[in-house]
């Protein structure tokens, strides 16, 4: 009965955030049709994305391709739809993993101080210390523009920044009362850190995914326009940006306007979900 009731409480509390707040309603529902997209985008799309018609080529947007076509002939509208799995799976697992990583190391920072504090810190540093995106185009062009590859080097060039919101959260939260009395009830170090210091931080720490989704797809997509990420003829929405852009000077603007629009939403999208995701968490807003 108790979980059935916190259950409810809790679909309560998020009907009553996203009622209250449109512009996050509207990120949530647009957010929706990203993971349908990525989940479903073989189904939903149209046309085959890597089938190539040379008669129907650079055609402008009609009833037939919405989106129109590119200089191979292929249906943008499907190529976009398709692009949506491998642009929003490389920002989960990035996004993943420096939550993993970062997070969990800001939080051993944070609370225990003294080294391991100083050795964390020196790692962020080191990183902050290049420029991110040049950072991340050398991790790939040393490893190689693989996926497994593009979503390390996302993690790594956003480790300092988990690590030191983390940090900074946890050393405002290491004294606090109710870990004291945990401590006091025979927790252990690992167990405060879990069971009472990280469900505090983790608010923050969802808005800083949710900013860091829109980062990551960024990353992505620029590795692929600068020829470092995914690679041809795969969809994906940064590589389907550089092919069309050599052909706006030549009237062709379809081609480049319609996957930058997405990612353009993709990543506003996340930008707004961000506070509503912080209001949904945090359990001092529950009503």
């Amino acid at each position: 009965m108790t979980s059935t009731s916190t259950i409810n409480a809790t679909v309560s509390h998020i009907r009553f955030v996203l009622g209250e707040n449109p512009v996050t309603l509207g990120a949530a529902m647009l957010f929706a049709a990203f993971l349908v997209m990525a989940a479903a985008g073989g189904v939903l799309a149209p046309y085959d994305p890597l089938a190539s018609d040379t008669m129907r080529a650079l055609q402008a947007p009609t009833w037939q391709h919405w989106f129109g076509t590119d200089q191979l002939g292929r249906d943008i509208l499907s190529r976009v739809i398709v692009a949506a799995r491998v642009d929003i799976g490389i920002a989960l697992a990035s996004v993943t993993l420096v939550f993993a990583a970062g997070g969990l190391a800001g939080l051993a920072a944070g609370f225990f101080g003294g080294w391991v504090d100083a050795v964390i810190g020196r790692i962020a540093d080191n990183i902050m210390a290049f420029p991110l995106f040049i950072l991340a185009m050398g991790i790939v062009a040393a490893l190689g523009n693989t996926i497994p590859n593009i979503v390390l080097a996302t993690a790594i060039i956003n480790f300092p920044l988990y690590a030191r919101v983390a940090r900074a959260e946890t050393m405002t939260r290491r004294e606090a009362g109710f870990v004291d009395a945990a401590r006091l009830s025979g927790h252990r170090d690992g167990a405060l850190l879990l069971t009472q210091v990280l469900p505090n931080i983790m608010p923050i720490m969802v808005v800083q995914m949710s900013l860091t989704m829109g980062y990551a797809i960024l990353n992505a997509a620029g590795l692929s326009f600068i020829g470092l990420g995914v690679r041809p003829p795969t969809a994906e929405w940064g590589i389907m940006v550089a092919e069309g852009a050599s052909f706006i000077v030549s009237g062709e603007w379809w081609i480049a306007l319609f996957p930058g629009a997405t990612l353009m939403l993709a990543v506003f999208c996340f930008n707004l979900l961000g506070d509503g995701l912080r209001d949904i968490v945090d359990p001092r807003r529950r009503t």
